[in-house]
């Protein structure tokens, strides 16, 4: 049944998900781009509509994605809205639960034993896999449907990627204006 392969896998992304939602997304691909609920275009234009909607990546994921899948199932049982909404809501608990938990008793525990040699060895090896996470994130998006399939739209996504990059790192310009002048940009040379 869809609903609970939904809430397995989103229980696993939240569980797993450490380094919030950029580090979330290879696990968040895997888990639902490869099982076909939704293809690799529809995952680049979910993390832009994420990253746009108040909240974290994975929540807002997986609402939408609850939505999608159950309405898409290709037995066409869910095609309602209702059980769209349903699948919104499964998902959204599903991937906040494991996370609510572990913080809730990880934090207890910590607080008792912030300065202990396991935690801190622990917290020193999960903040390069974070680091590494988020770098995947960066690889994983820089696939066709984000950078064109064609070699001038190519060259023009990566150009304005790098621009981007070196105005964000090297000016005081606030990110909100330069994301706006690259959707001006891309909408005058695309």
């Amino acid at each position: 049944m869809i609903f609970l392969r939904l809430i397995w896998s989103y229980l696993k992304i939240g569980l797993f998900g450490f380094g919030g939602g950029y580090a979330m997304l290879a696990l968040i691909e895997n888990e639902i781009v490869t099982p076909g609920w939704i293809t690799e275009r529809m995952f680049t234009d979910i993390v832009a509509i994420s990253q746009m909607t108040p909240g974290p990546i994975g929540i807002n994921s997986a609402t939408y994605i609850g939505y999608i899948a159950v309405t898409n199932d290709p037995s066409g049982a869910f095609a309602s809205p209702f059980w769209g909404i349903l699948g919104s809501i499964a998902c959204t608990l599903a991937v906040v639960l494991p996370p609510f938990l572990l913080v809730l008793y990880a934090g207890h525990y910590i607080a008792r034993h912030h300065e202990s040699a396991i935690i801190k060895g622990i917290f020193a090896g999960l903040r390069p896999v974070v680091v590494g996470l988020i770098a995947s994130a960066a690889l994983l998006l820089m696939n066709k449907a984000n950078f064109g399939e064609t070699s001038p739209d190519v060259v023009k996504s990566i150009l304005i990627a790098l621009a981007s990059l070196a105005t964000v790192m090297f000016t005081k310009i606030h990110p909100i204006w330069v994301i706006v002048a690259a959707g001006i940009i891309g909408l005058l040379i695309f």
